[in-house]
């Protein structure tokens, strides 16, 4: 059958996924599948995301139903070489609707941001098949038995859950689940050979102190639990229920001298850290970060644990670098500006004084009048609030500067929380703005470029 010979029949089950390119010169194109079609089936099983398309396609001959945009249908046969991909890519990895969150979570920061922000920041997604994919965490609370068989039989590992508490009277006031099964679906999952990592956001007084050393207790007499991460408490100022995490000095460092004790033991006996505690603590807390090896090689990275670390030892490897560049600016100019976070400012200000920065380049930190409340980390500033700060410290300064904008403040579209592009920030700022990665790598790259003729 050729490409333009469909069947007039419906799609079968699940919509399948639709394709967004071919590779020229693979099997697909061969078979003459083409961009925009949407594979439905792959030996007569509907696919519901390309986990099941990995699945079901990993032989050397198939036979796929492929659907065109109108919905009529036709049998491709597809044959590769060994080792060889399909070459097909789709515009998403689920085919079908993300399975979104049922529990009513106290702490739950999408419950506590403004109106009128675009639809996607408000989609509160609880999706084991996320979680495999893109590492995020789930409650588990959504999960039905035949989640579980699929996660076994495919072996969809590690996994990510947020599990904040075990015993059951704290769970019902965090999570508000409207059945909570979770600490059973996450023995099943040990059980069936998942490896899972850890999320305790920290509420003070529900479930730190005593109930977090119980959380621990009963994680580290699970084999399969691959690392546990504590965060902080983090709360805007649309809600009234939360007026302080753990941002004093006292209560931050408090945390770290209870989980210390669990790391210890940790190390003591297997070798490995397990237990992290995000940056927000050390910063807090004022105290110093433990060194790279106590990361365990950063399996929480993105959840804001050992990103400072990483930051500081990535610039002690290109230190000389980094050094020649500040000196190749002019002295007392100040003509670059870093900008950041209030959370950031301080691990900025030690880079800058250890490259002998003084003089040469500026540090503005942003605070974040959007969210209000403690929020504080860079990539939750808004173009609005960047904007208006450039502008004013501009306006103050009286000297030209050249503004590095860390990359982590815009999404994949290049659009910050509040929509606002580049362009609209460098508009309204009426500022030299530019983006740079937030590595070691960008902060050179910025160095070096940031006196030359700024962007067309």
């Amino acid at each position: 059958m050729t490409r333009a010979q469909y069947a007039p029949t419906d799609l079968p089950g699940r919509r399948g996924g639709v394709i967004a390119h071919v590779e020229p010169g693979s099997a697909a194109e061969s078979a003459g599948i083409g961009s925009g079609e949407i594979l439905v089936a792959v030996e007569g099983v509907s696919l519901s995301d390309v986990l099941d398309w990995q699945w079901h396609s990993d032989a050397d001959e198939i036979d796929v139903t492929v659907a065109s945009p109108g919905g009529q249908t036709r049998e491709v046969s597809l044959q590769r070489e060994p080792g060889r991909p399909w070459g097909i890519e789709f515009e998403d990895a689920l085919f079908d609707d993300v399975r979104t969150c049922r529990n009513n979570c106290v702490f739950c920061f999408m419950s506590q941001l403004p109106s009128g922000m675009r639809p996607a920041l408000y989609l509160r997604d609880d999706d084991y098949r996320l979680s495999f994919l893109q590492g995020n965490f789930i409650t588990l609370t959504n999960l039905t038995d035949e989640d579980v068989q699929r996660i076994g039989e495919q072996h969809l590992s590690p996994l990510y859950v947020s599990l904040h508490a075990v015993t059951p009277e704290v769970r019902a006031d965090l999570v508000c689940a409207r059945e909570d099964r979770a600490i059973e679906r996450f023995d099943e999952l040990l059980e069936i050979g998942i490896d899972l990592h850890v999320q305790i956001v920290l509420v003070p007084g529900v479930n730190d102190e005593d109930e977090l050393d119980r959380t621990l207790t009963w994680l580290a007499e699970r084999e399969g639990v691959v690392s546990v991460g504590i965060v902080p408490l983090g709360y805007t100022r649309y809600q009234e229920r939360f007026f302080s995490g753990y941002e004093d000095q006292i209560t931050a460092a408090t945390v770290i001298q209870q989980v210390q004790r669990w790391q210890f033991e940790s190390r003591e006996r297997d070798g490995v850290t397990w237990v992290h505690l995000a940056d927000e603590f050390y910063l807090n807390a004022r105290a110093p970060f433990p060194t790279a090896e106590w990361y365990d090689e950063y399996p929480q990275y993105e959840n804001g644990i050992g990103m400072v670390r990483s930051f500081a030892d990535e610039v002690g490897e290109q230190l000389t670098e980094l050094k020649a560049a500040v000196a190749r600016l002019p002295e007392e100019a100040e003509e670059i500006t870093l900008v950041t976070g209030m959370m950031a400012a301080t691990t900025l200000a030690g880079a800058l004084n250890a490259l002998n920065a003084v003089g040469r380049v500026r540090l503005l930190a942003v605070p974040n009048r959007y969210f209000g409340g403690n929020v504080s980390v860079t990539g939750l500033l808004t173009g609005h609030d960047l904007a208006d700060a450039i502008r004013t410290d501009s306006a103050n300064l009286g000297t030209p500067t050249t503004y590095l904008l860390p990359d982590v403040v815009f999404n994949d579209d290049d659009l910050t929380l509040d929509n606002h592009t580049l362009e609209e920030i460098i508009a309204e700022s009426g500022c030299d703005v530019r983006v740079v990665s937030c590595d070691a790598a960008g902060l050179l790259f910025g160095l070096q470029d940031g006196t030359s003729n700024p962007p067309a």
